[in-house]
């Protein structure tokens, strides 16, 4: 089941398409402390209604705190279903239980993907058990684990097995530490596999800018969610549509080393630090590019939506 917000035509709330129901709100999935599940919940329909509101996707709630969360849900009575992506946390064997439960309560919300972080050592069989617990009609998210060092083979090689087997893989942006932030050598492959393969990517926290910075507090290097929007156009155009591939017709192959062009397409985006030059870039955006983008960058998570969509505003996006 597709998941991907229509690009093109004319905004809808103010949110132009490339923009509508990008930001997932990931802040039950955040390091650092445990979120109190009521502000998190009410923090997020409080964006809903705002001004922001288009802007927002999916709420990422983890398994082990799913009833939890359907619990403060009734409570609250949502004028409109709440769309989450289960977050597994408990291990695949807690899916059927999980989908159970979201089912039978799909007045309060709904449920389009389920996310899961993949072993170290991600193969054919593992990746066979995640289609026996996700049902066809549900997008199944798979984070490739990816060592501290830049310019992993294995981990591209991960990324492209996920690819090749139909299920939509997963860039973590950040962390805790300065290890969980992949490098720009890193998400260049990342994103020229899978403009290669046809295929949707979910990119998740650690995108805290527009614009690639250095956190004074920490001395971390952050990815921007700008530098990644304009990466993945980039690689595009360097793909006419008809030469992406997909699982059916072998997609990316079993090469480690992604197409050269492709990644020399991304990685001048990914190294700028310059955000008005970047919003610019995606200002220019046509409706048929921004229906290319959407399909392949699915959505970013985020800890502060509305922080993203004040600054979404600042540089004259939305």
């Amino acid at each position: 089941m597709s998941t991907v917000p229509q690009a093109g035509g004319a905004p809808v709330d103010g949110v132009p398409p490339l923009l509508a129901r990008i930001l997932d709100d990931a802040a039950l999935v955040s390091p650092g402390p445990r979120p109190v599940m009521t502000d998190v919940l009410d923090a997020y329909l409080d964006v809903r209604a705002g001004e922001y509101g288009g802007l927002l996707g999916a709420l990422v709630v983890p398994v082990s705190r799913l009833q939890e969360f359907v619990a403060v849900l009734v409570k609250r009575r949502p004028a409109a279903p709440v769309p989450i992506t289960l977050s597994v946390d408990t291990g695949l064997g807690g899916v059927p239980k999980a989908l159970s439960l979201t089912t039978s309560r799909s007045a309060l919300l709904t449920t389009g993907t389920v996310e899961m972080p993949a072993p170290h050592d991600v193969d054919s069989v593992w990746l066979e058990r995640v289609t026996e617990f996700v049902p066809d009609d549900v997008v199944a998210v798979v984070e490739p684990r990816r060592p501290d060092a830049d310019g992993s083979d294995d981990w591209i090689a991960g990324v492209r097995r996920v690819v090749g087997h139909g299920c939509r893989p997963k860039l973590r942006c950040g962390g805790d530490r300065a290890g969980v932030f992949p490098g720009v050598t890193d998400v260049s492959r990342f994103l020229a596999v899978v403009a290669a393969s046809g295929r949707s990517f979910t990119a998740s926290i650690g995108l805290q800018g527009a614009a690639r910075h250095v956190d004074p507090a920490t001395g971390f290097d952050h990815h921007g969610w700008l530098n990644l929007m304009v990466a993945v156009a980039r690689a595009l155009r360097a793909v006419p549509p008809a030469a992406a591939g997909g699982p059916e017709d072998g997609g990316v192959g079993e090469d480690l080393d992604a197409p050269a062009e492709l990644v020399e397409a991304v990685r001048g985006a990914l190294d700028t630090t310059d955000a008005d030059a970047l919003a610019a870039e995606v200002a220019e955006v046509d409706d048929r590019t921004a229906a290319r983008v959407r399909a392949h960058l699915s959505s970013l998570g985020s800890t502060a939506p509305a922080d993203q969509g004040a600054e979404m505003a600042r540089l004259g996006l939305v």
